[in-house]
């Protein structure tokens, strides 16, 4: 039978026998694992409360790269105690300065069809080399750890046939802004975007990383490219040739769907406030004074993308009225850009040069000013993602935010330069970059970690477990929200409450902040309470805290319009039921504080529909639950901790 490639990876991975129906529920081997430090803590508190001795995927990697910035005690703490988990329990270590996650993930540990799942929803980054590479929730993250087959709802698979080539001036981030801007942030849900022809045999590996690292803002469960001649030239520039292993979509395959695009006809875009696929050409933005630019992040970080920044920036110099920022993905791409002389430009253009870390792009630091306009290369541009609400993000490829921060204003690299644009064809990849691997602490010998002290600062609190649901709930309404609520929005990203993430009795204050400032102690007094959602409620990053503070507040349901795939995952994983209007007209129906009560609710949760009456306004309504055997099972636990321990003990583990 032909295969496509992400069907190819998957029948290589199951666990159990399935026909990979669209839809159904499939259950995969691991070979990998990663976390980084801010979501890390409740994975590995997750993982020592399990009791094993020792990850079981091939390789788990834990990095200390989004929040460097050590506003005081906590996030040292939580560093110490990372590196100490990771050495008791068999987990590589990505020290401080080496590099974000997901470019040293790809450059030093990824192999063309391996499986691998990520406590970051920019884990498809991966997919740039042949990996199928899934973001997931923390607790995902530890149950992958145990070797126990992770559940997947199987993907439908979206062929994208690329031709062409694209244009000096035009970026990566053109390809999967035009996605965004045809697909939407929520078209993607329960699909893998598969980019084949002759258009992506022309993108190197770091292009290609840019397209599967946002194809996250579809909603999509992962994106890939074929492991190809250019992962090859990759992996060999990396040392690391011998684990090329070339993987292509057999000729003649199906797909569940087709997409053309032209990377020839691409031209310069533009994400506007306050959605990733409110996409427009870069000309026709309105011409307001700018204020920040930031050039970097995982999505837009790499050798040719800073270089191509700093020949825009050459000889020019930053707008007076500008603070131009530049954070590089890794030590490796740093150091080749000091040695070919690029960071030396962008320094006499006045950029300055940041932490090799995830900063900005997370609001930790950078912070554009009151009512600020900031121009990013980064890859989500929520209303107070960047950690001010009143700032306006526009998302643009790095070329073109050179050129942004050169005139203050909006404006393209072929503005800038002219009929020189065509020097920025020019810049290529490292034929080889410099290898340095110190600053990864590999595990130590299983009899070594058995003796390690698991070190635990007074910030890091225990993981709260939920109670199992019991069969009647009569509860109030304690929050009712608009479409698109994002995880930034339930849990505020900054260095200050990003420190706080290992707290969850800390954090939990917090929740709704920005949004509803008075959520938290309202939910708190209510003891129980149900959270009313919109569409597309939870989308954005994986931070399983935006379930865990809840819960942890007392809510015992989410009820919306639909809900992101990550969420809903965390939703389940930490005991809050997830539940979907069976008629969407009913949510403008009920009010905020308003009573519900569910009789006979673990009766009517094995029927998949559960019956709920507004004692307020006297009206009943229906929601649905869209889960599966397995997900049934994990709420009816109470979450996904307690079912584990139950299927461990059941395997004698």
């Amino acid at each position: 039978m032909n295969m496509n490639l992400t069907k190819k990876i998957l029948a290589a991975h199951l666990a159990k026998p399935s026909d990979m129906v669209p839809g159904e529920e499939i259950f995969l081997k691991v070979d990998q694992t990663l976390t980084h430090d801010i979501n890390a803590v409740m994975t590995y508190l997750a993982f020592e409360a399990i009791g094993l001795d020792r990850t079981q995927v091939e390789t788990s990697v834990s990095y200390l790269d989004h929040n460097l910035l050590y506003l005081d005690h906590k996030t040292p703490d939580d560093h110490i105690y990372l590196q100490s988990v990771a050495k008791r329990y068999g987990v590589y270590v990505s020290r401080p300065g080496n590099g974000i996650c997901h470019a040293v993930q790809v450059a030093r540990f990824g192999a063309p069809g391996k499986l691998s799942m990520g406590g970051d929803s920019h884990t498809p980054h991966g997919g740039a080399i042949g990996m199928l590479c899934i973001g997931v929730g923390g607790m995902d993250v530890a149950t992958a750890m145990t070797g126990v087959p992770m559940r997947l709802k199987m993907p439908q698979v979206i062929k994208v046939n690329l031709t062409g080539r694209l244009k000096p001036g035009c970026n990566a981030k053109e390809v999967i802004l035009e996605m965004l801007r045809r697909v939407g942030i929520k078209g993607g849900l329960g699909k893998v975007f598969e980019y084949v022809g002759p258009g992506a045999a022309t993108l190197t590996v770091n292009e290609r990383a840019t397209i599967s690292n946002m194809g996250a803002e579809m909603g999509a469960t992962t994106s890939i490219f074929p492991a190809d001649e250019q992962v090859r030239k990759f992996l060999k520039a990396q040392k690391r040739e011998a684990d090329f292993v070339e993987l292509t979509a057999d000729e003649g395959c199906s797909y569940d769907g087709e997409m053309e695009l032209n990377l020839s006809e691409l031209v310069p875009l533009c994400a506007c406030p306050h959605q990733p696929d409110n996409v427009i050409p870069l000309k026709d933005v309105e011409k307001k004074k700018v204020q920040q630019v930031f050039i970097g992040s995982c999505t837009n970080a790499s050798y040719s993308d800073i270089a191509k920044a700093a020949l825009v920036f050459q000889g020019r110099h930053v707008h007076e009225d500008v603070s131009c920022t530049c954070g590089i993905s890794s030590k490796q791409i740093y150091l080749q850009l000091m040695k070919d002389g690029y960071l030396e430009m962008l320094m006499n253009a006045g950029v300055r040069l940041l932490e090799l870390a995830c900063g900005p792009c997370c609001a930790i630091g950078q912070s554009p000013a009151t009512k600020g306009v900031a121009v990013r290369t980064s890859n989500r541009n929520f209303k107070g993602r960047a950690g001010n609400p009143t700032a306006e993000i526009y998302l643009v490829n790095p070329e073109s935010a050179a050129a942004t921060a050169i005139m203050g204003t909006f404006t393209t690299a072929e503005e800038i330069l002219g009929e020189e644009i065509v020097k920025l064809a020019d810049i290529q990849e490292p034929d080889e970059y410099p290898v340095d691997d110190s600053m990864i602490v590999r595990p130590l010998p299983p009899e070594e970690a058995r003796e390690v002290e698991v070190v635990r600062g007074p910030n890091i609190k225990p993981l709260p477990v939920p109670d199992a649901p019991e069969q009647h709930l009569k509860v109030q309404i304690s929050l009712k929200t608009v479409d698109n609520i994002t995880t930034d929005d339930i849990t505020p990203a900054s260095a200050e409450f990003s420190s706080m993430r290992s707290n969850i009795p800390l954090m939990s204050q917090y929740c709704y902040h920005r949004y509803d400032p008075t959520f938290a102690e309202r939910a708190r007094q209510m003891g129980q309470s149900i959270i009313i959602g919109g569409e597309n409620y939870g989308q954005g990053s994986s931070r399983e805290h935006a379930a865990i503070n809840p819960m942890y507040l007392g809510v015992k349901a989410v009820i919306a319009k639909s809900i992101a795939r990550i969420h809903k995952g965390n939703l389940l994983n930490h005991g809050i039921i997830p539940m979907i209007f069976a008629d969407p007209a009913d949510y403008d129906r009920v009010e905020l504080e308003d009573t519900l009560e569910i009789h006979n609710l673990l009766d009517q949760m094995q029927t998949r529909e559960v019956e709920i009456t507004d004692v307020t306004k006297g009206f009943n309504f229906k929601a649905q639950l869209e889960l599966s055997d397995s997900e049934l099972e994990v709420i009816s636990c109470g979450g996904q901790l307690r079912y584990l321990k139950r299927q461990l003990e059941e395997m004698g583990r």
